[in-house]
């Protein structure tokens, strides 16, 4: 792969990061791991208007990580790669690991 071709590829990876990096939208993608849901289940689940929830839900739309149709009046959405979750699984780690290593610093104090 040239080096262009690894920079492309490097900045399509990014604009999904992006598109998840928000905590509505993890709350999104959590919620959705259980399945199809509808606009106005996303919203209460999430605790949000409808309306930037619809947002939310176009920005990931964007970049692929949901898909959606339409089902009568509703639009109902799920996750095009659930294997998402197992990145926000890591992200977990990483987390769980700074805790361990703060708290360690904190019992030297």
């Amino acid at each position: 792969m040239s080096d262009v071709e690894t920079k492309k590829l490097y900045e399509m990876k990014a604009e999904i990061i992006q598109a998840i990096g928000h905590p509505i939208r993890l709350a999104i993608i959590d919620f959705l791991s259980g399945g199809e849901q509808c606009v106005f289940d996303i919203a209460k689940h999430v605790g949000a208007q409808r309306s930037n929830v619809s947002r939310h839900l176009a920005v990931m739309l964007n970049a692929g990580v949901i898909a959606c149709r339409k089902d009568g009046l509703k639009v109902i959405y799920w996750l095009r790669t659930p294997c998402i979750t197992k990145f926000l699984g890591c992200v977990t780690d990483v987390l769980r690991h700074q805790i361990k290593e703060n708290n360690e610093v904190l019992q030297k104090l």
